[in-house]
This record gives structure tokens, sequence and C-alpha cells, in this order.
């Protein structure tokens, strides 16, 4: 069962803008039944004890460290100590205002997670929540049964002895929601945005971008990951030195994919690479050793008149493959993910060494996560907006759905005023960037309707069997939207992830109930703090509509052109200054920003942030500046963006980051967007030249 898949597969999680990487994302949620519409818990048995959960981080004056000059060291100014007191806690690669939140929700799951479990007679969302709880906290059963829940999948594979074979057990595998080789799913039509389609994307590979099998500076990292492909084999029973071989088998085989798909880079600078409609009988012609025809009735989806292959030369290479590709190499790749993606939920020897390579060696992870998270993390992969509907019962309020609609609101008209005023805009394209404007669509805390999880088989056997059945579940749901009008009511993630997205196909900014605490959303904080904090995520998700990629899409989400060639023009030159700007900062010695790669999140951040000051000064009107701390408003509100994004990462996971990630690294975003702002300068008093102020040529100013 592969359900652990590094690379970018499904369209959902690819088009969805979010705020930050720091988050794990499922599946779109489902519809559910008219009588299971979304309420608070005033009728519920849970109970959630506030003194057992970890602090949040609040912006605090004692943070400062006033050696500094905040126009020249504006991210050590504000972030400089906190940093240096608190260490990556040893189970993490990165620690900050981020990973502090999530370990408050993590905490608040769990108490969920053993009440739900200590229920033996639980139904519904409740039961599945307890069983996943019950049967990932045994350990013991887990590692008395070792590799023998996957053994029947393995025989399988052993059997495989031809090309049309292996094609009939990637169907099958596939039918399962077992898929190493590439992502199959629904997602709205980039042309028909009310109406799902299915798209088929690139896979297949088990290090995080296509450089890696390539680049010398990660040949380091390839040969790490052919040994644990070895011992990942040996695990599964294969002797040592055969295992070997396979490893280098299997290490071919993926280079060979990689020659022919794309970057994360080249993915997340053209959204229309995952656009490529065809009928299934052209898609045959294309991959005549592996038919389209074949593969939707495998799933049990009727055969379409179009779908989308995108990536279409990766798919030609699996059919070449299938046919010039000796079945024994076939098999020890296929053989290595199933063990693979399937580790995390066997015995201890096959956590320990997915763990060893993916997080150690990887990421610089020092320790294992202890089991409790582990379990929480599957729960929330796989059930997490069963597991949502009981959060947001215990661990959010109405009044902070309240001010935050009311903060929604208020940066809404803040970024109508900012299209209205654009110097560098044409009238007509204006128009256009109004009426998507218009359209946007805001989500706050929790879906109005939760998902159906009836059909949902779970017990207290078997730990990898509920896994795999709600891995299963979540796959057929998401085939049945294919062909049908989309569920606008649908959220991306669950209530207790922190984090927060813009999807360009809908035109919605979603922001889950756990990201609405300090430092983003605190309700005992001043104006000034809200509006530096979460007021500039609503307006970064905004901006997200008028970024590089979101711009590409009109105001019913359908993927057109509302530019004017000049004005095209003119955002391109616009842009062109950011990625410079970016490209200059220096992460470690000779390891810079990638510019092009995070421009969508650049883009969204310098206007996210422009929006929310201007919505904070209109809200603010003419009251008195209260100072507070001896601190301006429009201090509170920079040095509160700043907290955001105070963040430590191990020199591992930055490099990855570097490679792999749309966002640029934390330290870079607390100062990139502030440094393009009069009003930062402003506020500190800042002087011409001094690193802080950007003027002239080098400042930029997009939306």
């Amino acid at each position: 069962m592969t359900l652990k898949k590094p690379q970018v597969l499904l369209l959902s999680l690819a088009i969805a803008t979010v705020v930050a990487a720091c988050g794990k994302q499922d599946t779109p949620a489902p519809t559910a039944p008219a009588d299971s519409a979304a309420k608070p818990a005033e009728s519920t048995g849970l109970k959630l004890d506030e003194s057992k959960l970890p602090p949040v981080n609040r912006f605090a004056i004692s943070d400062l460290d006033t050696s500094k000059d905040a126009c020249t060291d504006f991210g050590g100014y504000v972030n400089g100590k906190w940093l240096a007191a608190n260490a990556i806690p040893g189970d993490r690669t990165s620690w900050g205002a981020f990973e502090m939140l999530d370990e408050r929700s993590t905490a608040v799951q769990r108490q969920i997670a053993e009440q739900a479990a200590a229920d033996t007679q639980a139904t519904g969302v409740e039961k599945i929540v307890g069983d996943l709880w019950s049967t990932g906290m045994d350990a013991a059963k887990i590692n008395a049964q070792g590799l023998e829940p996957l053994k029947a999948d393995l025989a399988k594979i052993d059997a495989l002895d031809s090309p049309e074979k292996i094609a009939e057990y990637l169907r099958a595998s596939a039918a399962t929601g077992d898929n190493p080789l590439f992502g199959f799913g629904a997602e709205a039509d980039f042309k028909d945005s009310a109406n799902n389609i299915a798209y088929a994307a690139q896979g297949g590979l088990g290090l995080p971008d296509t450089p890696y099998y390539f680049d010398a500076k990660h040949k380091d990292k390839l040969a790490a990951y052919e040994a644990h492909i070895a011992k990942v084999l040996e695990l599964g029973g294969t002797p040592a030195a055969d295992a070997a071989k396979q490893a280098k088998d299997v290490v071919a085989f993926e280079t060979r994919l990689a020659k022919v798909s794309k970057s994360r880079e080249q993915l997340s600078r053209d959204v229309s690479l995952y656009y490529n409609p065809v009928s299934p009988a052209d898609a045959d012609k294309l991959t005549p050793n592996f038919s389209w025809t074949k593969f939707f009735e495998s799933q049990g989806v009727a055969l379409p008149k179009m779908f989308s292959l995108a990536v279409p030369a990766f798919h030609q290479e699996v059919s070449k493959m299938l046919a010039d590709v000796p079945a024994d190499q076939w098999k020890a790749y296929l053989r290595f993910h199933a063990i693979d993606g399937a580790s995390p939920y066997l015995a201890d020897a096959f956590v320990e060494e997915n763990f060893n390579f993916y997080n150690k060696t990887l990421r610089g992870q020092k320790e294992l996560k202890e089991r409790g998270k582990r379990v929480l993390d599957t729960i929330e992969g796989q059930a997490g907006e069963a597991l949502g509907q009981m959060y947001v019962k215990v661990a959010f309020s109405p009044e902070s759905k309240e001010r935050m609609q009311t903060l929604v609101k208020n940066l809404s008209e803040a970024l109508k005023a900012r299209i209205e005023n654009l110097a560098w805009m044409s009238a007509d394209t204006k128009k256009k960037a109004l009426e998507k404007w218009a359209s946007f669509t805001p989500k706050i805390g929790y879906p109005d309707k939760w998902r159906d999880w009836s059909g949902l088989n779970t017990n207290r056997d078997s730990y990898y069997a509920n896994v795999k059945a709600a891995n299963e579940f979540n796959y057929k749901w998401n085939l049945s939207k294919i062909g049908k009008p989309v569920d606008k009511t649908e959220w991306g993630m669950p209530p207790q992830m922190v984090n927060a997205y813009y999807n360009p196909l809908q035109n919605e900014i979603v922001f889950p109930a756990a990201i609405l605490q300090p430092p983003f959303f605190d309700p005992k904080a001043d104006d000034a703090t809200n509006y530096g904090g979460i007021g500039a995520v609503i307006g970064h998700e905004m901006t997200h509509g008028y970024d590089d990629q979101g711009s590409r899409f009109g105001p019913t989400g359908n993927m057109e052109v509302w530019w004017a060639p000049s004005d095209a023009k003119a955002f391109s030159g616009l842009t062109d200054k950011l990625i410079a700007q970016f490209n200059a900062y220096e992460a470690a010695p000779g390891k810079f920003v990638n510019g092009k790669h995070t421009l969508g999140e650049n883009i969204a951040d310098l206007g996210g942030l422009a929006t929310a000051y201007d919505a904070m000064k209109k809200a603010a009107g003419d009251t008195p500046d209260p100072k507070t701390d001896g601190l301006t408003r429009d201090q509170r509100f920079f040095l509160n963006w700043a907290t955001v994004w105070r963040r430590n990462f191990t020199e591992k996971e930055m490099e990855v980051r570097l490679q792999t990630d749309e966002h640029a690294l934390a330290n870079f975003r607390a100062i990139g967007a502030p440094s393009n702002l009069p009003a930062f300068a402003a506020a500190f008093s800042c002087k011409p030249g001094q690193p802080m102020v950007r003027e002239g040529d080098k400042q930029v100013v997009i939306w």
C-alpha cells in the first residue's frame, strides 16, 4: 500500500496555494447528507482540559532585541532572541509559530481521540477515530503481526511475469487506492470549473523532486536512497545481495521516470501543465501498452468523453517501460513501494527505517515522533474531517468566527480600493479584476456541511487494515465526483490543520479553525496585532487570486485570459523585480532562495501585507494611537507580521525547502514584503539606503 506520496500527485493538492508549507493536506472534504449540517457543539459529550495544552506563541515586547536596528536587521530585531532561546525539538525539523500551534492542535486531537477510543459503543465519526487511535496505539499487536498484513499484496507482485500482468496489477491496485506510479482523481475542469473531470498526473518518485536524481549536489541523498531501498527490501524478506542489486534497479527505474517528469518549480509556476484534455481513445494511442479505456473501467468510473492526461510524456514513458523493462525490475520497484508506503503502519523495524531515511537523512530530524503524534498524523491524513467534526465542538468559538468575518470584509474592501487605484493596469483589465474580487468566497473555521463517512468500516483488529480501508474509501469517494457538478461546500483542509489556502478553481479563500489562534488571531490583542497576523494571512490568500498563477483564472474559476497584453507585460516587469529581490537572499553560504519558484507566495505576501495595512488604517480611522507598551499601532502591525514568521530549521530541512518549497524561508518572508512598504520605513524612522528600505527601481509594488 503506497500511502506516502512525496511527489505532487493530485491536482487538488497542487493548485491550492497555501500560506505556509507546514501542514498536511487531505483530499478535499466531501459533501454530507442534508441533516448533517455543521453545528457548534453544545450537545457534545466531548471534554477538553485546556490546562494540558501547550502554550501559543504571542508577540511579546520582551522578545525584541533592542541592540539591533529594525531598519537594518528587522528579523533579528523581532525574532533573534526567541530563535536563540527556542531550539528545534528532537522530533521536528523546524520550530516556530506554525509548529507551536500544530503542537497545540495535536494536543486537542489527542484528548478527543482518547475519549473516542474509550467509548467501545461509539458509532459514526467517533467510532472511526476511536478505532484508528486504538489500533494505532497497540504497538504490541502491530509488532507481533510483522509483515503479515502485506503478504497477500506482495504475493500478487511476485506473480507478475509479463507486461500484460503488470498493467493489470497496476489497474487492480489503483482501484484500492494504492497507486505508486501516478496520481488519479477528480478535480474541476479548468475550462468549466462548475464540473469535475478526471485528472491523471505524474508520480512514481520516492525522492522529493526530479533534481535529486541528476544534480551533483544531491548525489549523497541519491546514494542514501539506494541504501534505504535495499534495507526496506531486506526487511521484506529479500536476501541482502539480491536487495542491493534490486535497489540499483529501482533507482534506475525512477531515474528514467524523473527524466520525463516536471520539477516542482516547473509545476508550481505553470499550472497549465496539469491540463491536457484528451479522449480515452486518443490517450490509448499515446500509451499503447497501458489502456486508459481499461483503466477507467477497472476504477469503476464511466468512460468519459475527455479527461486530463497531465504531463503526457511521463505517461508515454510508462507505456514504453511496460514493454522494455524486465518484469523482475518492475517487481523490485513495486515491492519496494508497497513495503515503503506501508512502513509507518507496520512493526517498529519498518517505522524506524522509514524515519531514518525520510526524516533523519533527508531533513535532519533527530528523533522519531512518539507513537501518539504519528497516529494522529495518520488520522488527519485518512479521516481528517471526521476528526475535525469533533475538534470544532471543543476548540472553536462562534465569537472567533464572527470576528473573522469582520476582518475578511475589511480586507476585501481594502483590496478593492488597491485594485481601483492601480497605476499600471488599464481600465478594461481592472474591470475584470474587480469582477473576480466580487466573486471571492470566504470559508471560516469549518464546513457548513460535514462529509458523510458512512460506508467506512473500521475495527479494533488491525491498524494497517483500518488505514488501508480508509485510503480505499477516500479514493472511491473522490472518484465518485468525476462527471458531476462541483460541490462548493467542500473543504480541502480539515479544521484542525494550522494553515490556510486559496483555490483558484472555486475562487475561494479558506481559513481552518486551528490557525485562528495567536500569533495569527488573538481575541485579547489589539486590532493592529491581529491585522498584522491573520489580517495579512487573509490578504495573502486573496492576493493569490492575482498572483502569477491565480491570475490565469477568471471570476468563475475558469482558466481564461482576462488581461490586456500591455497589462500582462507590465505585470511581468513587476514580478521580475520581485524575483530578483528574493534571488538575492542567501540562506547559507552559496545557497540562495529561488525567486522564481517562490514567486506566487512572495506576490501574495507583498499584496497581503499591504492590503492588511490599508484595512487596519481604515478601521482605526481618526481614533488616537494607543501606543501599547510604547509601540505605535503601525509598529505593532509589522512586529506581529514578523512574529508569524519566526522559525528555526535544521540545515537539511532548509536544503530540502530551498529545492522543493514554493515558499521562501520564513526569515526572508519576515523582511521581504515590509521592505517594499513606505509605511514600514515611516513606522521605524528608517533612512534611505538602509536594508529595510527599498526605493526607486528596487521597490516592488504590484497589487
